[in-house]
């Protein structure tokens, strides 16, 4: 038993290893051929588990193989634009000028129950409001609204904004977050925020601070949110 505890631990963190070599895509977005890499590498990790009798080596091995191939075939597409569209396909435009191509939705073996199902993941409920869609190669669709029915921007009302980047956590669970707070400029104003609002840091749950100086308090007693503003002479 401790054998197969043993070997779990490793081939665990080997294939957390492999997966995060070929980046962090999600399981829906992977290319075909990252999609056979990772099938390959979960069935050939379960072999020695499955039996103790196959080294381990014979599992690491091929693992570590595939993660290579998957490496030198990323840089190839990145180098070779036509073996990319070769191993990849390319994107294919199933919606243009508000007209929809069956041809290509043929090709592609989509049905008008998976359109429509892609639209609706895109909260799109009408396929007369779609002006242009295009189905990359990882399988999903991208959408853009008809001007008349898509959401007014900002811009579009005249209205002029700054642009700043989200708050960001910098306490957690009582603990600071150096390279957030950091980030955010606020190395000397935890404290003094908090002690004007009688808090102490062991008491706060979550805390989030912006580069405009806005700060969020949760504290761990489930009271209602702090909110505080970065003052002069805080640094």
């Amino acid at each position: 038993m401790s054998i197969i505890l043993i070997r779990s631990l490793i081939l665990y963190i080997l294939v957390i290893f492999s997966v995060r070599l070929m980046g962090k895509r999600q399981l829906g977005e992977l290319q075909p051929s990252e999609l056979v890499i990772t099938i390959l590498i979960s069935n050939i990790a379960t072999l020695p588990l499955e039996d103790t009798d196959i080294p381990l080596l014979l599992g690491i091995t091929p693992i570590l193989a595939l993660v290579c191939f998957e490496v030198i075939i990323s840089w190839i597409n990145l180098v070779f634009p036509k073996f990319r569209k070769m191993i990849s396909g390319s994107p294919k435009i199933i919606i243009r000028n508000g007209k929809t191509d069956p041809q290509t939705l043929k090709e592609l073996r989509f049905s008008v129950d998976d359109l429509m199902m892609s639209l609706r993941e895109k909260e799109v409920f009408d396929i007369e409001d779609v002006q242009f869609a295009i189905v990359e190669t990882t399988g999903n669709i991208s959408v853009m609204k008809k001007q008349s029915v898509d959401t007014p921007e900002r811009s579009d009302l005249g209205l002029k904004v700054k642009n700043y980047d989200p708050p960001q956590v910098i306490v957690s669970d009582g603990k600071v977050i150096p390279q957030a707070v950091k980030v955010m400029g606020v190395q000397g104003s935890i404290e003094k925020i908090l002690d004007s609002l009688n808090l102490k840091l062991d008491d706060v749950f979550i805390m989030t601070a912006d580069t405009q100086g806005h700060f969020f308090i949760v504290d761990k007693n489930g009271n209602s949110p702090h909110i505080a503003e970065k003052k002069e002479g805080y640094s």
